[in-house]
């Protein structure tokens, strides 16, 4: 049996049995992992209060060769997150989050990017920073870290800049497609600027730069100069259509915040 210890991002906690826990943990070092918490369902358990979604914590674990789940042995909080889902769309968003991680980060492969992406979000939004735009932020990144959604700078078709004297045109995410072109690259492939513009989603210029100012610009800062609402929900668009063609289904939590938050 090998131990191991560091900080972690808890990501998911669900009940086993009557007494103990599975927690799903993102490290810096070793991806995703999941374990029993035994007995933290107990009332005087030794995890009680330490098992917060989204808490920073230090962790200390056992693995045993041929065992799926670790034996999670001790958990300090280091930073609570209980704040941040103290009203429904707290709670949807916090899920929504962590399932990004679930699915897009692996298992005993080192995530430090991953952590200090969610783990600065989360310090952003306790901090007040506006929801929306730290969701959009954050799925943005995601797809970047993910190597599937690059900052549009220029369409890969024909190099040529979506900003300077042209960024009025925009771009077009064409169908079955994870990149952004421009409308004439699209419109090449699919007859026309007619066809382009039925079968792929456009984006307009304020969006591109939105997306660019991610890649620049910490969320504190984007948050200090928003885009209009318009802009937001088409980089959610955007973001979740590249998602689903990478994944090849929704997020569960996209569904739900969906349905509930209209």
């Amino acid at each position: 049996m090998r131990t191991f210890a560091g900080e972690a991002l808890i990501l998911d906690v669900f009940d086993l049995h009557e007494k103990d826990r599975i927690v799903t943990l993102l490290t810096r070092e070793h991806g995703k992992k999941k374990g029993v918490a035994a007995g933290a369902r107990r009332k005087y358990s030794r995890f009680a209060g330490q098992l917060q979604p989204l808490a920073r914590v230090q962790v200390r674990w056992f693995e045993k060769e041929g065992r799926d789940l670790v034996r999670i042995g001790e958990v300090e909080l280091i930073r609570p997150a209980h704040k941040l889902q103290e009203d429904l769309e707290g709670i949807l968003l916090a899920g929504y989050l962590a399932e990004h991680m679930v699915e897009f980060v692996q298992e005993d492969e080192a995530a430090d990017l991953p952590f200090r992406l969610l783990d600065s979000t989360v310090d952003a939004l306790l901090a007040g920073v506006d929801r929306d735009v730290a969701a959009r932020y954050f799925e943005a990144w995601v797809l970047r870290l993910a190597g599937i959604f690059p900052p549009p700078r220029e369409c890969p078709v024909c190099e040529r800049p979506f900003s300077g004297p042209l960024k009025d045109r925009g771009a077009v995410l064409p169908p079955r497609d994870e990149a952004l072109v421009c409308p004439d690259c699209a419109a090449s492939a699919l007859g026309g600027a007619v066809g382009a513009l039925a079968a792929g989603l456009p984006v307009g210029p304020d969006a591109i730069d939105f997306l660019l100012r991610v890649g620049r610009e910490s969320l504190p800062e984007l948050a200090r100069r928003p885009p209009t609402e318009a802009v937001l929900r088409r980089v959610e668009e955007v973001t979740a259509e590249v998602r689903r063609r990478f994944l090849g289904r929704e997020l569960k939590s996209h569904g739900v915040m969906q349905k509930v938050m209209g």
